[in-house]
């Protein structure tokens, strides 16, 4: 932990009232996480820890970008964050997460390390499917990715299939891309199962 120590936080020396603190995370810091999820990124954090009788109340707001995979054509791409997190620490005799928001540290260690709390933060603020804007994705992939799905002709979902053709060139599709439907499944379409 100890490439992590400039997030360490004393809790016994800090006085009543607000305090302030800045962070400026850069790839340095997302290689130190050494986490999958978000690999590169430039995130500004500002976080006032405000001591409360024997509790801590830790408010961040992170704002910046990070890079991830798209989802549809796995290109990197850039992504825009925003995250307001609010926490509450109190010392106790061991570590001990009470809920998202409630952390309990060993009182004899009196300091808290939030680097992990940053990342989950930032990854937490991640869509849960991350798409370039139309017309962005990489087009052999896309095309790719056209050509190997699977097609329902009741599909009501086609808010991907209209975003994966609008990535790629019209010029690109030819016809043994059009499926047809099996004769077998519309000969079943007539069968009455009420009676």
């Amino acid at each position: 932990m100890a490439k992590f120590s400039l997030y360490n936080i004393s809790l016994k020396n800090l006085s009543e009232g607000v305090h302030p603190y800045e962070y400026d995370l850069d790839r340095k810091f997302f290689d130190a996480i050494d986490s999958e999820e978000v690999r590169k990124g430039n995130v500004h954090v500002t976080l006032a820890v405000k001591k409360v009788s024997s509790a801590y109340e830790f408010d961040f707001e992170l704002k910046g970008n990070v890079q991830v995979p798209c989802a549809r054509c796995l290109d990197e791409m850039d992504l825009e964050v925003y995250s307001k997190n609010h926490l509450i620490v109190k010392l106790g005799k061991e570590y001990l997460e009470e809920s998202d928001e409630i952390i309990i540290i060993p009182e004899e260690e009196g300091a808290i390390n939030i680097a992990w709390f940053l990342y989950e933060f930032i990854a937490l603020a991640i869509p849960i499917k991350p798409v370039h804007p139309k017309g962005e994705c990489n087009r052999t992939m896309s095309s790719k990715l056209k050509k190997h799905r699977a097609v329902s002709r009741d599909d009501d979902d086609s808010e991907d299939t209209d975003e994966i053709e609008d990535d790629m060139d019209d010029d690109v599709e030819d016809a043994s891309d059009v499926q047809t439907p099996d004769p077998r499944w519309e000969a079943l379409k007539g069968l009455n199962l009420e009676e």
